[in-house]
């Protein structure tokens, strides 16, 4: 019954569906990871147990193989006292011949009793060698599969590793994007903009002023010039004036 339960769970496991069961888990990788401790556990018992099982088929196997050496054995022997009985009885003695006749045949029994031994222990030994073959194949269809889980974790652990990190690097991206108006990176562009604008202006009024103030002081020489031309051509004419009464 304990080969037959282990047997049945063997190939239960190992004609389980693994993209089946994945697609209905919640968490496949968690489901990945508990098959493969179950897996590794089934296999270790099924490994035990199989070995006990050939372990047991070897025992059979040997009695079975004693038994034919002892039908051999006895086989010869009962030929040697037959032969010898023969030559006692050739000889006249016929009481050696009688012994050895008897000896014969208790042979014989023992001989038979070996031989049905071995016949009666052929079927057993068949049928455990065809569980032992089964078992062999439950196991390594099990060991199998396991190596398809792992595998199959192995490689959902790097696609969901892969994912995270494509997603830290897009975060990290989208926090250091200088056209994004409102990054850190942003804002401080544009309160530089807004200085060189400041001091633009500023330049533009300095520059403003001084030319207001050029301006005036040209206006001002102007008028003293002409001041200064006016008062001359009074006292040229005063002069002129003056020199044509004398």
């Amino acid at each position: 019954m304990v080969k037959q339960s282990i047997f049945g769970r063997i190939a239960q496991l190992a004609k389980a569906n693994i993209n089946a069961l994945l697609d209905q888990a919640e968490d496949p990788q968690k489901m990945l990871d508990q098959m493969v401790r179950d897996y590794s556990n089934n296999i270790a018992e099924a490994e035990s147990a199989v070995a006990q099982t050939i372990g047991n088929l070897r025992m059979l196997q040997d009695d079975y193989n004693e038994d034919l050496e002892n039908a051999r054995s006895w086989g010869n022997k009962a030929l040697a006292a037959s032969r010898k009985a023969d030559e006692f009885r050739a000889s006249g003695n016929t009481t050696d011949a009688e012994k050895f006749d008897n000896l014969a045949k208790v042979a014989i029994q023992r001989q038979m009793a070996s031989e049905n031994e071995a016949r009666g222990a052929e079927p057993t030994i068949a049928s455990q060698e065809e569980i032992v073959e089964r078992l062999k194949t439950g196991l390594n269809q099990m060991k199998d599969k396991l190596q398809q889980l792992q595998s199959k974790r192995n490689e959902l652990i790097a696609r969901s590793r892969n994912a995270a990190a494509q997603n830290q690097m897009h975060d990290a991206i989208k926090s250091i994007d200088v056209m994004d108006p409102t990054s850190e990176v942003g804002r401080f562009e544009e309160k530089i903009r807004r200085e060189e604008a400041r001091v633009r202006g500023a330049n533009e009024l300095a520059a403003s002023s001084l030319d207001a103030q050029f301006e005036s002081l040209e206006d001002l020489g102007e008028q003293t010039e002409v001041e200064a031309r006016l008062a001359a051509l009074k006292a040229s004419a005063a002069n002129q004036s003056a020199i044509e009464q004398n």
